[in-house]
């Protein structure tokens, strides 16, 4: 995986992207990854395009979300909503995590502590209790660093990405 320029950013800012990179490039059958903020917004994903080499030399096919990061973006919310909504109904508590199982692949949705997710789309060969264990360790180092200045330092920097400026 090519590493986004980090060039400007916070040492907080940085280390999230080099956290979201070891995750894509460590873990087996991961395709994609997004961190949503609580209201929806893209923080940081990593660019299933960017991936595409990796994987041709691991062997396994280049897909993502059809579309973008920010498709990806838009199904953790969703579903995010919908199981916080669907535990409030049954007074489950707070959602932890959400698996979805698909014959082609695999996606997971992981709270974090200040109401941002982490989503997950892994491929159909993916040891899911692997990817769940990452993604916990993510959570665990990404939680109490995600500021409301973070956030907004996060967001700024992919909206200068896609509009092709300087970060």
């Amino acid at each position: 995986m090519t590493a986004p320029s980090t060039f400007g950013l916070s040492s907080e800012a940085r280390n999230l992207h080099w956290l979201l990179t070891n995750l894509v490039e460590e873990v087996p059958g991961i395709q994609s990854v997004a961190v949503v903020s609580s209201d929806g917004l893209l923080l940081l994903s990593s660019d299933p395009g960017r991936n595409d080499e990796a994987r041709q030399a691991r062997g396994t096919r280049p897909t993502g979300p059809r579309g973008s990061s920010a498709d990806l973006a838009t199904i953790v919310s969703g579903i995010g909503s919908l199981t916080i909504g669907a535990a409030r109904l049954m007074g489950g508590g707070s959602v932890k995590h959400t698996m979805v199982a698909m014959d082609e692949g695999s996606l997971f949705v992981m709270s974090i502590s200040d109401g941002s997710l982490l989503g997950v789309h892994g491929s159909a060969d993916c040891d899911m209790s692997v990817v769940a264990y990452h993604m916990a360790l993510f959570v665990g180092r990404a939680g109490h660093v995600l500021t409301p200045e973070l956030r907004s330092e996060l967001r700024k920097s992919l909206e200068s990405e896609s509009a092709g400026g300087p970060r």
